[in-house]
């Protein structure tokens, strides 16, 4: 798995073994294509962050720093490696908790976030619980955008808390919903 663009482009990431479904080169490009210049300067968080592939394309393409949670002992070796390997570790932190554990005390911390990535293993409903959760710790900026990668046999809420789903654009099984956080009136790029 390679970074597609920015400082950072070409570099590999080292790969979580078995366990992990990584967001696919096309998605990621798809995604960041959309997201266009909503990217440069903003604090990042990265749920269910795996080998990190979204934050760090992030990081490569502008943002000024991460914040990745994962609790998966190899996933967070793997997330650590990658982070280290491309001399990210000062901008970044990781949490290794759940994601609702993380939540709260990133929220305790007072820390706000104007880009959020969600891509938790599909099914069982993990999509829409840490949608409302994030929603629920006031973590987001005004404007701010969250991605959420889901299965398509997968529904979505249209809004949850002050986030409204802008569009879901689908790419075989994966789809991928990107919401709005109230208080802006600055449209999604569009590829």
């Amino acid at each position: 798995m390679r970074i597609i663009a920015g400082a950072f482009k070409g570099r590999r990431l080292a790969p979580v073994k078995g366990r992990i479904r990584p967001t696919a080169a096309k998605v990621r490009e798809a995604v960041f294509s959309i997201l266009g210049p909503a990217v440069d300067g903003v604090r990042v968080l990265d749920l269910f962050a795996g080998t990190g592939a979204l934050g760090i394309e992030a990081l490569s393409r502008g943002a000024a720093a991460a914040v990745f949670v994962e609790d998966h002992p190899e996933s967070l070796k793997v997330l650590r490696r990658n982070l280290a390997d491309l001399g990210l570790v000062d901008r970044t932190t990781v949490w290794a908790l759940p994601v609702a554990m993380a939540l709260k005390k990133v929220a305790d911390r007072g820390e706000n976030f104007g880009l959020a990535f969600l891509d938790p293993p599909y099914g069982g409903g993990m999509a829409v619980a840490a949608l409302g959760a994030l929603a629920a710790f006031d973590l987001l900026a005004p404007g701010a955008r969250v991605v959420v990668e889901h299965s398509r046999r997968e529904s979505l809420p249209e809004a949850c808390g002050g986030l409204t789903r802008l569009t879901v654009r689908r790419y075989g099984d994966t789809q991928v919903a990107f919401y709005l956080m109230a208080a802006t009136d600055e449209p999604l790029a569009h590829p």
